[in-house]
């Protein structure tokens, strides 16, 4: 059954540049910055592959990436990101005024049929390839995913409708808010449709004027969707993904400083206290701590070109000039901000960082993991644990709990669970999110990985995995709740938690 709704009323696709997750324009600044000539290459994953899309969905998918062409930002977005962001410098905010996404020479999509009768209907496997500077491919992704789960949902899946979709939304807001939950929304790579989105928006922001009314604690913080930021008058909300800490440690070669590194280069471009919320799972969390109680570098330290934190120069040459304003005077070699200091001794990253995301495995191991570390670094100060994997309103509760009562503020980023909760018409049952990502694949002409806090959320080349793993001293945990062919349920079934295993 087709959705009820009028579609040819509804935007289709993807129709502005804005129309993505915050962290990709954060990390898109700090490459701009100090990486603007680095080659890359992303690979789409299909973690539910019984879940194909139809040739008619494919095609969809083509015309759509072809589109993506036209997006421009408008002065009033960028007016928007220059009142809202501060942390965005002038240098970036003037490339963003000329940006253009390149998908006809970056973007190759394909698709294999499982059997070829020539029909629209026929099943198969779709590939997404995307390749290019860096700079410029790492605003694919979000709206690459976007498209294939609409597509999945306007083709494959059908047994559904909206209805109902902003109730919904609205009826989980108050539950969160209601229980004095701090949350934002996430959900722009897996949503069903952009009227989904709009519809759970709609929602959200309705319940958090109701819960203000009554005065309750809870807060709708915002959303990583900085289109719908705009829109609906929240913070767009993020800091960096994994990605930025893959593509320091592809381009350097050098795994064992790639975490320090990363959070290195990103102080220095943003500033210290600020987009503060460091990811602690790219290469493993007990690896990232190693590096998260180093402290800032000092005046003195930072002019030293050391292997461990140099990266590679970015000559503006590499760029041609319709490619936006390059700084020049901001290169890898000029010396990063010295340290603040408190009673004379340097700031680690773990006392400037004001909280951490936890985005796989355990997070009641991770509660106690980053209550025992920051305890054993002798900070007292509450930090905020960012909870973002795969959650809905019982974890959520769940994990609170624990954050709480060890001391910390949890805050929760949900995504699937808002902008992909549907039931087919015909039956009641649960209508599965497809499971999909795409991820750098490599830097430099290098492997690009990452292993995670769970086996099921390694990604990349799998000599590569295993010789970093080998080299960090890697201890493997399997999290049985972790299964990402089935991390949203299966037809006619909720997700459930399950405890780790070692």
């Amino acid at each position: 059954m087709a959705p009820k709704v009028n579609q040819a009323e509804l935007p289709e696709g993807i129709f502005s540049l804005l129309d993505t997750d915050l962290y990709k324009l954060t990390m898109q600044c700090a490459i701009l910055k100090y990486l603007p000539n680095i080659q890359v290459t992303y690979t789409f994953t299909n973690r539910t592959p019984g879940m194909r899309l139809t040739r008619a969905a494919y095609h969809w998918i083509e015309k759509q990436v072809s589109k993506l062409e036209n997006l421009r930002i408008s002065s009033e977005e960028l007016l928007f990101l220059k009142n809202t962001c501060p942390y965005f410098n002038d240098t970036y905010l003037r490339f963003l005024s000329s940006f253009r996404l390149q998908p006809s020479k970056e973007v190759k999509v394909s698709w294999v049929p499982v059997k070829d009768t020539e029909s629209v209907d026929d099943v198969g496997d779709l590939h997404l390839d995307v390749g290019g500077l860096w700079l410029h491919t790492i605003l694919y992704e979000i709206p690459l995913l976007a498209l294939t789960s609409e597509a999945y949902f306007r083709f494959c899946d059908k047994d559904w409708t909206h209805e109902g979709q902003e109730e919904k939304a609205y009826s989980k807001g108050i539950q969160l808010l209601g229980h004095g939950c701090l949350f934002s929304e996430f959900g722009t790579r897996r949503r069903r449709d952009y009227h989904t989105h709009d519809l759970v928006m709609q929602g959200l922001t309705r319940s958090a004027s109701d819960a203000k009314q009554h005065g309750w604690r809870g807060k709708l913080t915002g959303t990583s969707n900085v289109h719908f930021a705009m829109k609906y008058g929240v913070p767009p909300v993020g800091t960096v993904a994994h990605e930025w800490f893959m593509g320091i440690a592809s381009i350097t070669n050098d795994y064992e400083h790639a975490n320090e590194t990363a959070l290195r280069y990103w102080v220095g471009c943003f500033g210290e206290g600020v987009l503060g919320i460091a990811l602690t799972d790219t290469f493993g969390t007990p690896t990232f701590l190693k590096a998260f109680k180093k402290s800032l570098p000092t005046e003195a330290e930072a002019e030293i070109n050391t292997a461990s934190t140099q990266l590679p120069s970015a000559p503006r040459s590499s760029l041609s000039e319709t490619d936006g304003v390059v700084d020049t005077k901001s290169s890898v070699n000029k010396p990063l901000p010295h340290v603040a200091t408190t009673n004379g001794k340097p700031r680690s990253y773990a006392q400037t960082f004001t909280g951490v995301r936890q985005d796989s495995g355990n997070p009641l191991e991770f509660v106690k993991t980053m209550h025992d570390f920051y305890e054993s670094e002798g900070i007292k100060e509450q930090k905020i644990i960012v909870f973002s994997d795969s959650l809905n309103i019982e974890l959520c509760l769940e994990y609170k709990k624990a954050a709480e009562e060890a001391g910390f503020q949890p805050t929760f980023g949900i995504g699937t669970f808002l902008t992909n909760d549907f039931t087919h018409v015909s039956n009641g049952q649960k209508s599965v999110p497809l499971n999909i990502v795409i991820k750098l694949s490599s830097a430099s002409g290098r492997h690009a990985v990452k292993i995670s806090d769970n086996v099921g959320k390694n990604t990349g080349d799998t000599e590569t995995v295993n010789k970093v793993k080998q080299t960090l001293g890697y201890i493997e945990k399997q999290w049985a709740a972790g299964d990402e062919k089935t991390r949203w349920g299966t037809e006619g079934q909720e997700a459930t938690t399950a405890s780790v295993q070692a």
